[in-house]
């Protein structure tokens, strides 16, 4: 039986899993947190599962456990921020999210 090549450690590969001009991993609770999808909404009917949401900066929300989420009308209310997981938008993206409706 031949052998493949698969096992003689030929790989190129630096071995470091973090690459130039990634992106740190957010948090719920860090304060550049811009967008969150949504990942369960438990009762809250104007929550819609697996939508992204805008988030408006509010520390003493962050503190309590909360995120102040931006609905379509522009109007922010606060939620549990377990029931999100964050995001990062492309620059394209984000320019949709902020053009007014």
């Amino acid at each position: 039986m031949r052998r493949t090549g698969l096992g003689k450690g030929t790989s190129r590969s630096s071995g470091s899993s973090t690459s130039r001009g990634r992106r740190p991993a957010l948090r719920i609770t860090s304060p550049g947190l811009r967008f969150v999808v949504c990942v369960k909404n438990e009762g809250y009917v104007d929550l819609e599962p697996r939508r992204v949401y805008r988030v408006r900066p509010d520390k003493i929300a962050r503190t309590e456990g909360l995120l102040r989420i931006i609905d379509d009308s522009g109007d922010d209310y606060l939620y549990p921020a377990e029931f999100f997981a964050p995001v990062h938008l492309p620059a394209k993206a984000v320019r949709v999210f902020r053009r007014p409706r």
